[in-house]
């Protein structure tokens, strides 16, 4: 795409111009539309608060503590499950339970949007509510391996899929000068449940009385009394329409290329690159933050346990204001200051956290530093993209992070496996995290300069 042909527009989200290119401006109009109708259409703007936007994140927020909440607590069953009932399977076989819960819930991203643009969001959070659910009760009565895989690597990561996407897809289509704050708002959820779930998984699986089973029946019924909430409050702004094809794709000569014009915008391939990189750069410590204190920083196990949850409790304020500050210094920018600033503290604080109280106090520093990268994670593709699509282009997102979500676990492992030592490869695996931070950060800044005059990156 070439800039020469792009068309300046004023964007509210940073209230800067931003560079919008042609193609996009014939899509926001069609042709066959009176000139009343392209005025109420222009005029529809989301409301930026009320009952039912409120009730929405609500909703959503629900969503993201039963999702990305749960995500975060995969570290207590790979240790169990190594210990417990798959003992007689290495590591790296277990890690494809946890690998692939992570995978699926990026992964599926394009489809669900695609689905929500379409549907809206109840149809997708019933199919969520009834996967994630169903999988963790077939879970509890699992023994062997494929079974684990099936109902937590495969069913219960299915579900997380169709429950994260269409809650966050929704809340963009509410808020939009208060979308940072949302946002922000709601990935809170993923930050608490990243502090419940594993604590609560890992006191039940201890107590003699319940036991694994029990542990995992207990998570569902949870899961689902907040998912209850979450049907009746996450609501889409305007009904959908499943008959009706949307404008942006009759526009097109064909669907297939509506659905490739993301891949055609190269300020929106290089964000994609930067987030991609920057992904390996947050989530390298957020996998092996509670195996490095243990093996380097000498803690105990219980005392690793108890890390996780610090750096998601710090995560938690994080995400909360990183959101309300991306509405008064632009999303682009804090996303942008954010990613630089964790990959700094992983090179300054990461690499001589070799002692307790320094580990502890990098799990503080970066929790609260990373959460911008989930707060702001659909906030900046939905900033530069027609709502029609929306839905859509936070699932090409999602897509795109499914490769570094899948890989970074075993690329992690193999750096760690090829050092001399333990110490080097822990200080590998640290430079790694803290240099993709690094130029993750530094690519998605050239993709604002593309769509923003270069005077106004900042």
């Amino acid at each position: 795409m070439s800039l020469e042909n792009a068309a300046p527009t004023t964007d509210s989200d940073t209230e800067k111009e931003v560079f919008q290119t042609a193609d996009e401006s014939q899509l926001s109009r069609v042709p066959d539309k009176s000139d009343n109708e392209v005025q109420l259409q222009a005029d529809d703007s989301p409301p930026d608060g009320g009952t039912g936007a409120w009730l929405a994140v609500l909703g959503a927020w629900c969503c993201s503590f039963n999702s990305f909440g749960w995500m975060n607590s995969v570290g207590v069953f790979q240790s169990y499950y190594e210990f417990g009932p798959l003992r007689d399977y290495d590591s790296s076989t277990i890690s494809w339970i946890p690998s692939l819960e992570i995978f699926f819930l990026f992964f599926l991203g394009p489809a669900v949007g695609f689905l929500f643009d379409k549907y809206g969001p109840t149809p997708l959070i019933l199919v969520g509510t009834f996967l994630h659910v169903f999988g963790l009760m077939m879970a509890s009565l699992a023994t062997e391996y494929y079974q684990f895989l099936l109902a937590q690597g495969v069913c219960s990561a299915i579900g997380l899929s169709f429950l994260y996407s269409p809650a966050i897809s929704t809340i963009a289509t509410w808020f939009h000068k208060k979308r940072g704050l949302a946002m922000g708002v709601m990935v809170t959820g993923s930050s608490l449940g990243g502090v419940v779930f594993p604590i609560m998984i890992e006191r039940l699986i201890e107590n003699p009385s319940t036991g694994y089973p029990w542990a995992m029946r207990i998570a569902a019924f949870l899961i689902l009394a907040l998912q209850i909430v979450a049907i009746f409050t996450l609501r889409a702004r305007k009904a959908p329409a499943p008959k009706k094809t949307p404008a942006v794709i009759q526009a097109a000569p064909s669907r297939a290329v509506a659905l490739a014009a993301p891949f055609k915008e190269f300020p929106f391939v290089v964000m994609l690159l930067g987030m991609f990189i920057l992904m390996y750069g947050i989530f390298i410590p957020v996998n092996y933050i509670a195996l490095q204190a243990l093996e380097q920083a000498h803690v105990s196990e219980s005392m690793s346990l108890y890390l996780v949850a610090i750096f998601n409790g710090a995560s938690l304020f994080g995400r909360l204001g990183s959101g309300w500050w991306s509405d008064l210094a632009g999303r682009w920018n804090v996303f942008i200051i954010a990613g630089a600033a964790s990959g700094i503290v992983e090179l300054a604080l990461w690499i001589p956290a070799t002692y307790q109280s320094a580990t502890i106090g990098f799990a503080v520093t970066f929790g609260f530093l990373s959460g911008a990268f989930v707060s702001l994670l659909a906030a900046l593709p939905a900033s530069v993209s027609p709502l029609p699509q929306i839905g859509y282009r936070i699932g090409v997102v999602m897509l795109v992070l499914s490769l570094p979500a899948l890989t970074m676990a075993p690329i992690g492992g193999r750096i760690l496996q090829g050092a001399s030592s333990v110490d080097d490869g822990w200080l590998h695996v640290k430079i790694f995290g803290g240099v993709m931070s690094l130029v993750g950060s530094a690519v998605v800044l050239y993709a604002k300069t593309l769509y923003s005059k270069l005077w106004a990156a900042f």
